[in-house]
């Protein structure tokens, strides 16, 4: 099977927002501890109607080939049918930072 035939939706978080791209390439990457996502995967609008978030990720990734995610921001990869919408999406103050520190000081200012 081509690889060109394949999809996938990878969700990660960047910059307090929730990042849903859809690419072509999806593989560990020769840095370690990174991912790398490539042939990014942009939906022809034919409606007048223009996503906002949508054309914010065209702009960012807009000179991008490939690009390298730490792996503790990813969420999540699926391999899909069909195309969806790509989309950026705050955080609420629910959401908490991972991997928290190992190693936490002790305060010594008593």
């Amino acid at each position: 099977m081509s690889s060109e035939k394949h999809l996938f939706r990878i969700q990660f978080i960047a910059n307090g927002e929730r990042y849903e791209l859809y690419v072509r390439e999806v593989c560990q990457g020769s840095m370690f501890g990174f991912i790398e996502i490539g042939n990014f995967v942009w939906d022809t609008h034919t409606s007048l109607v223009l996503d906002p978030s949508h054309e914010k990720l065209k702009d960012e990734f807009a000179d991008v080939t490939r690009t390298y995610v730490p792996m503790h921001s990813v969420l999540r990869i699926d391999e899909v049918k069909k195309q969806g919408t790509s989309k950026i999406t705050a955080l609420s103050d629910k959401v908490a930072a991972f991997p928290t520190p190992i190693y936490t000081p002790k305060n010594t200012f008593k």
